[in-house]
Protein backbone atom coordinates (compact mmCIF):
# COMPACT_ATOMS: atom_id res chain seq x y z
CA UNK A 1 0.00 0.00 0.00
CA UNK A 2 1.00 3.70 -0.82
CA UNK A 3 2.43 5.63 1.89
CA UNK A 4 -0.27 8.00 3.18
CA UNK A 5 0.17 11.04 5.75
CA UNK A 6 -0.62 11.42 9.33
CA UNK A 7 -4.23 10.97 10.38
CA UNK A 8 -6.00 14.15 11.64
CA UNK A 9 -6.08 13.93 15.81
CA UNK A 10 -6.59 16.20 18.55
CA UNK A 11 -3.16 16.23 19.31
CA UNK A 12 -2.68 19.62 16.96
CA UNK A 13 -3.89 22.38 19.91
CA UNK A 14 -6.85 24.39 18.02
CA UNK A 15 -7.42 22.21 15.11
CA UNK A 16 -10.86 21.65 14.04
CA UNK A 17 -10.11 18.05 15.89
CA UNK A 18 -8.24 19.14 18.85
CA UNK A 19 -11.53 22.07 19.18
CA UNK A 20 -14.37 18.81 18.14
CA UNK A 21 -12.88 16.54 21.09
CA UNK A 22 -12.06 19.28 23.63
CA UNK A 23 -15.35 20.91 23.42
CA UNK A 24 -18.03 19.75 20.88
CA UNK A 25 -18.30 15.91 22.04
CA UNK A 26 -18.17 17.00 25.79
CA UNK A 27 -21.31 19.14 25.04
CA UNK A 28 -23.30 16.32 22.90
CA UNK A 29 -22.47 13.70 25.78
CA UNK A 30 -23.85 16.75 28.33
CA UNK A 31 -27.69 17.03 25.72
CA UNK A 32 -27.53 12.95 26.11
CA UNK A 33 -27.36 13.41 29.63
CA UNK A 34 -30.04 15.88 29.51
CA UNK A 35 -32.13 14.11 27.14
CA UNK A 36 -32.61 11.06 29.23
CA UNK A 37 -33.06 13.09 32.48
CA UNK A 38 -36.25 14.42 30.41
CA UNK A 39 -37.79 11.16 29.81
CA UNK A 40 -37.49 9.71 33.54
CA UNK A 41 -41.18 10.03 33.72
CA UNK A 42 -41.46 8.09 30.35
CA UNK A 43 -39.12 4.93 31.41
CA UNK A 44 -40.75 4.93 34.72
CA UNK A 45 -44.74 4.83 32.89
CA UNK A 46 -43.28 2.29 30.41
CA UNK A 47 -41.38 -0.32 32.59
CA UNK A 48 -41.74 1.60 36.81
CA UNK A 49 -38.89 1.31 38.96
CA UNK A 50 -36.68 -0.48 36.90
CA UNK A 51 -36.68 1.62 34.04
CA UNK A 52 -35.76 4.62 36.57
CA UNK A 53 -32.70 2.15 37.56
CA UNK A 54 -32.03 1.56 33.79
CA UNK A 55 -32.17 5.51 33.19
CA UNK A 56 -29.75 5.70 36.09
CA UNK A 57 -27.36 3.55 34.96
CA UNK A 58 -26.93 4.87 31.72
CA UNK A 59 -26.09 8.25 32.68
CA UNK A 60 -23.87 7.24 35.28
CA UNK A 61 -21.99 5.52 32.13
CA UNK A 62 -22.14 8.14 30.53
CA UNK A 63 -20.90 10.53 33.22
CA UNK A 64 -17.91 8.65 33.14
CA UNK A 65 -17.25 8.27 29.71
CA UNK A 66 -17.53 12.00 29.92
CA UNK A 67 -14.69 11.91 32.58
CA UNK A 68 -12.72 9.76 30.50
CA UNK A 69 -12.74 12.40 27.57
CA UNK A 70 -12.48 15.31 29.67
CA UNK A 71 -9.49 13.99 31.67
CA UNK A 72 -7.69 12.15 28.35
CA UNK A 73 -7.82 8.69 30.14
CA UNK A 74 -7.04 5.83 27.85
CA UNK A 75 -9.18 3.80 25.59
CA UNK A 76 -10.84 1.03 27.29
CA UNK A 77 -11.88 -2.03 25.68
CA UNK A 78 -16.22 -2.60 25.18
CA UNK A 79 -17.58 -4.70 26.75
CA UNK A 80 -21.33 -5.45 25.97
CA UNK A 81 -20.90 -8.48 23.46
CA UNK A 82 -22.62 -7.14 20.38
CA UNK A 83 -22.33 -7.84 16.89
CA UNK A 84 -19.27 -5.32 16.39
CA UNK A 85 -17.72 -5.60 19.43
CA UNK A 86 -14.87 -8.50 18.60
CA UNK A 87 -14.20 -6.36 15.44
CA UNK A 88 -14.07 -2.83 17.68
CA UNK A 89 -11.98 -4.01 20.11
CA UNK A 90 -9.21 -5.77 18.08
CA UNK A 91 -9.46 -2.46 15.94
CA UNK A 92 -8.42 -0.80 19.32
CA UNK A 93 -5.35 -2.80 20.13
CA UNK A 94 -4.64 -2.36 16.73
CA UNK A 95 -4.42 1.29 16.95
CA UNK A 96 -2.24 1.02 20.11
CA UNK A 97 0.45 -1.04 18.84
CA UNK A 98 0.97 2.12 16.29
CA UNK A 99 1.09 4.24 19.15
CA UNK A 100 4.57 6.09 20.20
CA UNK A 101 3.36 6.98 23.44
CA UNK A 102 5.64 6.44 26.64
CA UNK A 103 2.66 3.87 27.81
CA UNK A 104 1.90 2.80 24.55
CA UNK A 105 -2.32 3.76 25.27
CA UNK A 106 -4.42 5.02 23.02
CA UNK A 107 -5.71 7.95 24.16
CA UNK A 108 -8.42 11.14 23.05
CA UNK A 109 -5.93 13.83 22.24
CA UNK A 110 -3.56 11.23 20.80
CA UNK A 111 -5.94 8.63 18.67
CA UNK A 112 -7.05 9.62 15.25
CA UNK A 113 -9.76 12.00 15.36
CA UNK A 114 -11.83 9.72 13.27
CA UNK A 115 -11.53 6.83 15.55
CA UNK A 116 -11.88 8.71 18.71
CA UNK A 117 -15.48 10.37 17.30
CA UNK A 118 -16.62 6.68 16.21
CA UNK A 119 -15.31 4.94 19.71
CA UNK A 120 -17.53 8.26 21.70
CA UNK A 121 -20.71 6.96 19.58
CA UNK A 122 -20.29 3.44 20.02
CA UNK A 123 -19.94 3.86 23.66
CA UNK A 124 -23.04 6.11 24.06
CA UNK A 125 -24.99 2.74 22.72
CA UNK A 126 -23.22 0.74 25.01
CA UNK A 127 -24.47 2.85 27.72
CA UNK A 128 -27.72 2.39 26.51
CA UNK A 129 -27.62 -1.47 25.26
CA UNK A 130 -26.38 -2.33 29.16
CA UNK A 131 -29.52 -0.79 30.38
CA UNK A 132 -32.43 -3.17 29.96
CA UNK A 133 -35.23 -2.21 29.61
CA UNK A 134 -34.49 0.87 27.85
CA UNK A 135 -31.74 -0.83 25.59
CA UNK A 136 -34.42 0.47 22.56
CA UNK A 137 -34.09 4.29 23.58
CA UNK A 138 -32.37 6.21 20.46
CA UNK A 139 -30.93 9.40 22.29
CA UNK A 140 -30.62 11.41 19.30
CA UNK A 141 -34.44 10.82 18.03
CA UNK A 142 -35.95 13.65 18.84
CA UNK A 143 -33.57 16.47 17.65
CA UNK A 144 -33.79 14.60 14.44
CA UNK A 145 -37.71 14.91 14.49
CA UNK A 146 -37.08 18.25 15.70
CA UNK A 147 -35.44 19.36 12.73
CA UNK A 148 -37.55 17.46 10.06
CA UNK A 149 -40.73 18.94 11.36
CA UNK A 150 -38.82 22.62 11.48
CA UNK A 151 -38.28 21.98 8.18
CA UNK A 152 -41.58 21.62 7.14
CA UNK A 153 -41.94 25.01 4.46
CA UNK A 154 -38.90 23.91 2.69
CA UNK A 155 -40.28 19.70 2.45
CA UNK A 156 -43.17 20.97 1.11
CA UNK A 157 -41.57 23.42 -1.82
CA UNK A 158 -39.22 20.83 -2.63
CA UNK A 159 -41.87 18.02 -2.93
CA UNK A 160 -44.41 20.37 -4.98
CA UNK A 161 -41.73 21.07 -7.18
CA UNK A 162 -41.14 17.71 -7.85
CA UNK A 163 -44.69 16.55 -8.55
CA UNK A 164 -45.26 19.66 -10.72
CA UNK A 165 -42.01 17.80 -12.39
CA UNK A 166 -42.74 14.09 -12.52
CA UNK A 167 -46.23 16.08 -14.25
CA UNK A 168 -44.33 17.00 -17.19
CA UNK A 169 -41.47 15.09 -17.02
CA UNK A 170 -41.75 13.24 -20.53
CA UNK A 171 -42.03 16.51 -22.94
CA UNK A 172 -38.82 17.18 -21.16
CA UNK A 173 -35.76 17.33 -23.72
CA UNK A 174 -32.55 16.02 -22.83
CA UNK A 175 -30.46 19.24 -21.75
CA UNK A 176 -34.17 20.30 -19.73
CA UNK A 177 -34.09 16.96 -18.43
CA UNK A 178 -30.29 17.24 -17.23
CA UNK A 179 -30.91 20.75 -15.58
CA UNK A 180 -33.34 19.29 -13.48
CA UNK A 181 -30.89 16.45 -12.50
CA UNK A 182 -28.41 18.83 -11.31
CA UNK A 183 -31.27 21.18 -9.43
CA UNK A 184 -31.87 18.43 -7.54
CA UNK A 185 -28.08 16.94 -6.90
CA UNK A 186 -27.85 20.69 -5.95
CA UNK A 187 -30.63 20.45 -3.23
CA UNK A 188 -29.16 17.41 -2.34
CA UNK A 189 -25.93 19.03 -1.66
CA UNK A 190 -27.08 22.14 0.33
CA UNK A 191 -29.29 19.82 2.19
CA UNK A 192 -26.06 18.45 3.79
CA UNK A 193 -25.53 21.27 5.86
CA UNK A 194 -28.36 20.26 7.92
CA UNK A 195 -25.95 18.33 10.39
CA UNK A 196 -26.74 17.98 13.79
CA UNK A 197 -23.50 16.80 15.14
CA UNK A 198 -21.66 19.92 14.04
CA UNK A 199 -24.10 22.06 15.99
CA UNK A 200 -23.33 20.21 18.86
CA UNK A 201 -26.99 19.13 18.79
CA UNK A 202 -28.48 22.12 18.08
CA UNK A 203 -31.23 23.55 16.11
CA UNK A 204 -30.46 23.08 12.10
CA UNK A 205 -33.84 23.17 10.49
CA UNK A 206 -33.78 24.68 6.76
CA UNK A 207 -36.23 27.32 6.90
CA UNK A 208 -35.82 29.10 3.52
CA UNK A 209 -37.19 27.22 0.22
CA UNK A 210 -33.57 25.99 -1.23
CA UNK A 211 -34.71 26.23 -4.85
CA UNK A 212 -34.81 29.78 -4.87
CA UNK A 213 -31.02 30.08 -3.41
CA UNK A 214 -29.57 27.72 -5.83
CA UNK A 215 -27.94 30.78 -8.23
CA UNK A 216 -26.62 32.17 -5.44
CA UNK A 217 -25.06 29.03 -3.65
CA UNK A 218 -23.28 28.02 -6.69
CA UNK A 219 -20.39 30.59 -6.39
CA UNK A 220 -19.96 27.94 -3.14
CA UNK A 221 -19.27 24.70 -5.01
CA UNK A 222 -15.54 24.68 -5.20
CA UNK A 223 -15.71 21.08 -7.38
CA UNK A 224 -18.28 19.97 -9.76
CA UNK A 225 -18.27 17.14 -11.50
CA UNK A 226 -21.87 16.60 -11.74
CA UNK A 227 -21.25 16.37 -15.90
CA UNK A 228 -19.64 12.94 -15.24
CA UNK A 229 -22.76 11.65 -13.71
CA UNK A 230 -24.86 12.89 -16.31
CA UNK A 231 -22.83 11.83 -18.57
CA UNK A 232 -23.06 8.26 -17.11
CA UNK A 233 -26.25 7.64 -16.28
CA UNK A 234 -27.63 9.00 -19.14
CA UNK A 235 -25.85 6.44 -21.38
CA UNK A 236 -26.71 3.87 -18.79
CA UNK A 237 -30.24 4.72 -19.92
CA UNK A 238 -29.44 4.70 -23.67
CA UNK A 239 -27.49 1.36 -23.99
CA UNK A 240 -29.80 -0.22 -21.06
CA UNK A 241 -31.41 -4.00 -22.21
CA UNK A 242 -34.24 -3.83 -21.39
CA UNK A 243 -34.64 -6.37 -19.02
CA UNK A 244 -31.29 -4.94 -17.31
CA UNK A 245 -30.85 -2.73 -14.30
CA UNK A 246 -29.27 0.38 -13.80
CA UNK A 247 -28.36 0.51 -9.66
CA UNK A 248 -27.51 3.92 -8.11
CA UNK A 249 -26.55 3.48 -4.41
CA UNK A 250 -26.88 6.33 -2.08
CA UNK A 251 -24.64 6.05 1.23
CA UNK A 252 -26.81 8.04 3.61
CA UNK A 253 -26.17 11.25 6.01
CA UNK A 254 -27.97 13.03 7.85
CA UNK A 255 -32.01 12.37 8.66
CA UNK A 256 -34.74 15.06 8.48
CA UNK A 257 -34.18 17.61 5.94
CA UNK A 258 -31.56 16.30 4.53
CA UNK A 259 -32.72 12.57 4.34
CA UNK A 260 -35.61 14.25 2.25
CA UNK A 261 -33.80 15.64 -0.41
CA UNK A 262 -32.10 12.06 -0.88
CA UNK A 263 -35.08 10.78 -1.09
CA UNK A 264 -36.70 13.66 -3.75
CA UNK A 265 -33.24 13.19 -5.52
CA UNK A 266 -34.00 8.84 -5.50
CA UNK A 267 -37.54 9.24 -6.49
CA UNK A 268 -36.39 11.41 -10.06
CA UNK A 269 -33.96 9.28 -10.53
CA UNK A 270 -36.69 6.71 -11.32
CA UNK A 271 -38.98 8.71 -12.56
CA UNK A 272 -36.61 10.07 -15.38
CA UNK A 273 -35.54 6.85 -15.94
CA UNK A 274 -31.74 7.59 -15.19
CA UNK A 275 -31.35 4.29 -12.49
CA UNK A 276 -34.53 1.39 -12.36
CA UNK A 277 -33.22 0.83 -8.47
CA UNK A 278 -32.02 3.13 -5.46
CA UNK A 279 -30.42 1.40 -2.83
CA UNK A 280 -29.99 3.00 0.37
CA UNK A 281 -27.00 2.55 3.02
CA UNK A 282 -27.63 3.74 6.63
CA UNK A 283 -26.43 3.14 10.36
CA UNK A 284 -27.22 0.10 12.14
CA UNK A 285 -27.18 1.88 15.66
CA UNK A 286 -27.69 6.03 16.60
CA UNK A 287 -24.54 7.91 14.87
CA UNK A 288 -23.32 11.22 14.81
CA UNK A 289 -26.41 12.81 16.61
CA UNK A 290 -28.27 12.93 13.14
CA UNK A 291 -27.45 9.84 10.87
CA UNK A 292 -29.92 8.41 8.99
CA UNK A 293 -30.93 4.65 11.08
CA UNK A 294 -33.59 2.16 9.77
CA UNK A 295 -36.46 3.58 12.19
CA UNK A 296 -35.46 7.21 11.26
CA UNK A 297 -36.05 6.44 7.32
CA UNK A 298 -39.19 4.15 8.11
CA UNK A 299 -40.81 7.08 10.22
CA UNK A 300 -39.80 10.06 7.85
CA UNK A 301 -41.55 8.29 4.50
CA UNK A 302 -44.81 7.78 6.83
CA UNK A 303 -44.60 11.49 7.79
CA UNK A 304 -44.48 12.78 4.55
CA UNK A 305 -47.28 10.28 3.40
CA UNK A 306 -49.52 11.82 6.27
CA UNK A 307 -49.01 15.37 5.66
CA UNK A 308 -51.88 17.08 5.10
CA UNK A 309 -50.27 18.86 2.14
CA UNK A 310 -51.19 17.71 -1.19
CA UNK A 311 -47.83 17.01 -3.07
CA UNK A 312 -45.88 16.08 0.62
CA UNK A 313 -48.34 13.30 0.74
CA UNK A 314 -48.23 12.05 -2.57
CA UNK A 315 -44.18 12.26 -2.31
CA UNK A 316 -44.86 9.65 1.04
CA UNK A 317 -47.36 7.27 -0.70
CA UNK A 318 -45.10 7.08 -4.04
CA UNK A 319 -42.14 6.70 -1.94
CA UNK A 320 -43.12 3.71 0.27
CA UNK A 321 -44.81 1.97 -3.37
CA UNK A 322 -41.58 2.15 -4.62
CA UNK A 323 -40.04 0.03 -1.33
CA UNK A 324 -43.18 -2.48 -1.99
CA UNK A 325 -42.26 -3.12 -5.43
CA UNK A 326 -38.21 -3.34 -4.74
CA UNK A 327 -37.62 0.01 -6.61
CA UNK A 328 -36.01 1.59 -3.11
CA UNK A 329 -34.09 -1.38 -0.77
CA UNK A 330 -32.55 0.12 2.13
CA UNK A 331 -29.66 -1.80 3.66
CA UNK A 332 -28.19 -2.18 6.77
CA UNK A 333 -24.35 -3.29 7.62
CA UNK A 334 -22.72 -2.89 10.89
CA UNK A 335 -19.46 -1.26 8.77
CA UNK A 336 -21.13 1.20 8.44
CA UNK A 337 -20.53 2.10 12.10
CA UNK A 338 -16.98 0.68 12.50
CA UNK A 339 -14.30 3.37 12.92
CA UNK A 340 -12.18 1.76 9.84
CA UNK A 341 -11.78 3.89 6.56
CA UNK A 342 -13.03 2.68 3.80
CA UNK A 343 -10.32 1.33 1.71
CA UNK A 344 -10.10 -1.44 4.56
CA UNK A 345 -13.62 -2.77 3.50
CA UNK A 346 -12.98 -5.39 1.13
CA UNK A 347 -10.86 -6.89 4.35
CA UNK A 348 -12.92 -6.09 6.93
CA UNK A 349 -16.63 -6.26 4.78
CA UNK A 350 -15.79 -8.28 1.91
CA UNK A 351 -19.89 -8.64 1.78
CA UNK A 352 -20.51 -4.99 1.73
CA UNK A 353 -17.59 -4.42 -1.19
CA UNK A 354 -19.17 -7.39 -3.10
CA UNK A 355 -22.52 -5.74 -2.83
CA UNK A 356 -21.30 -2.06 -3.78
CA UNK A 357 -19.10 -3.81 -6.94
CA UNK A 358 -23.08 -4.51 -8.08
CA UNK A 359 -23.50 -0.54 -8.33
CA UNK A 360 -23.39 1.60 -11.71
CA UNK A 361 -22.64 4.74 -9.32
CA UNK A 362 -22.36 5.37 -5.60
CA UNK A 363 -23.25 8.83 -4.30
CA UNK A 364 -21.67 9.19 -0.40
CA UNK A 365 -23.09 12.08 1.32
CA UNK A 366 -21.75 14.02 3.94
CA UNK A 367 -18.39 14.66 5.79
CA UNK A 368 -17.71 11.28 7.51
CA UNK A 369 -18.30 9.86 4.48
CA UNK A 370 -15.62 11.74 2.76
CA UNK A 371 -13.62 11.70 6.15
CA UNK A 372 -13.54 7.62 5.50
CA UNK A 373 -13.09 7.94 1.94
CA UNK A 374 -10.12 9.94 2.37
CA UNK A 375 -8.88 7.85 5.40
CA UNK A 376 -9.30 11.30 7.45
CA UNK A 377 -6.03 12.24 6.99
CA UNK A 378 -3.25 15.72 6.28
CA UNK A 379 -4.01 15.29 2.62
CA UNK A 380 -1.75 18.31 0.67
CA UNK A 381 -4.94 20.15 -1.10
CA UNK A 382 -3.99 19.14 -5.23
CA UNK A 383 -3.81 15.08 -4.41
CA UNK A 384 -5.50 13.77 -6.52
CA UNK A 385 -8.86 12.28 -5.51
CA UNK A 386 -8.34 8.70 -6.87
CA UNK A 387 -5.15 8.57 -5.04
CA UNK A 388 -6.23 9.52 -1.77
CA UNK A 389 -9.13 6.51 -1.88
CA UNK A 390 -6.03 4.40 -0.83
CA UNK A 391 -7.35 1.53 -3.02
CA UNK A 392 -11.06 1.70 -2.48
CA UNK A 393 -12.63 1.65 -6.00
CA UNK A 394 -15.59 -0.65 -5.97
CA UNK A 395 -17.72 1.66 -8.66
CA UNK A 396 -17.79 4.75 -10.02
CA UNK A 397 -18.57 7.10 -6.65
CA UNK A 398 -19.24 10.45 -5.97
CA UNK A 399 -18.56 12.38 -2.68
CA UNK A 400 -21.90 15.09 -1.96
CA UNK A 401 -20.46 17.09 1.03
CA UNK A 402 -20.65 20.54 2.43
CA UNK A 403 -17.23 20.57 4.08
CA UNK A 404 -17.21 20.56 7.91
CA UNK A 405 -13.76 19.47 8.48
CA UNK A 406 -9.73 20.20 7.78
CA UNK A 407 -9.93 17.73 4.94
CA UNK A 408 -10.23 18.32 1.20
CA UNK A 409 -8.23 16.86 -1.94
CA UNK A 410 -8.71 17.10 -5.69
CA UNK A 411 -8.32 21.32 -5.65
CA UNK A 412 -6.30 23.15 -8.20
CA UNK A 413 -2.37 23.66 -7.11
CA UNK A 414 -2.58 26.76 -4.58
CA UNK A 415 -6.73 26.96 -4.09
CA UNK A 416 -7.09 25.61 -0.54
CA UNK A 417 -3.52 27.58 0.28
CA UNK A 418 -5.59 30.85 -1.24
CA UNK A 419 -9.05 30.13 0.90
CA UNK A 420 -6.86 29.52 4.02
CA UNK A 421 -5.05 32.83 3.45
CA UNK A 422 -8.54 34.74 2.74
CA UNK A 423 -10.87 32.77 5.23
CA UNK A 424 -9.07 30.01 7.98
CA UNK A 425 -12.63 28.26 8.41
CA UNK A 426 -13.41 28.19 5.17
CA UNK A 427 -13.38 23.76 5.52
CA UNK A 428 -15.07 23.63 8.61
CA UNK A 429 -18.53 25.68 8.15
CA UNK A 430 -20.46 23.98 5.73
CA UNK A 431 -20.07 27.38 3.77
CA UNK A 432 -18.90 25.38 0.77
CA UNK A 433 -19.94 22.28 -1.06
CA UNK A 434 -18.48 19.41 -3.70
CA UNK A 435 -19.67 16.79 -6.16
CA UNK A 436 -16.06 14.92 -6.35
CA UNK A 437 -16.16 11.86 -8.72
CA UNK A 438 -13.79 9.18 -9.04
CA UNK A 439 -14.38 6.36 -11.91
CA UNK A 440 -14.02 6.16 -15.46
CA UNK A 441 -14.54 9.34 -17.36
Amino acid sequence: MAVVPASLSGQDVGSFAYLTIKDRIPQILTKVIDTLHRHKSEFFEKHGEEGVEAEKKAISLLSKLRNELQTDKPFIPLVEKFVDTDIWNQYLEYQQSLLNESDGKSRWFYSPWLLVECYMYRRIHEAIIQSPPIDYFDVFKESKEQNFYGSQESIIALCTHLQQLIRTIEDLDENQLKDEFFKLLQISLWGNKCDLSLSGGESSSQNTNVLNSLEDLKPFILLNDMEHLWSLLSNCKKTREKASATRVYIVLDNSGFELVTDLILADFLLSSELATEVHFYGKTIPWFVSDTTIHDFNWLIEQVKHSNHKWMSKCGADWEEYIKMGKWVYHNHIFWTLPHEYCAMPQVAPDLYAELQKAHLILFKGDLNYRKLTGDRKWEFSVPFHQALNGFHPAPLCTIRTLKAEIQVGLQPGQGEQLLASEPSWWTTGKYGIFQYDGPL
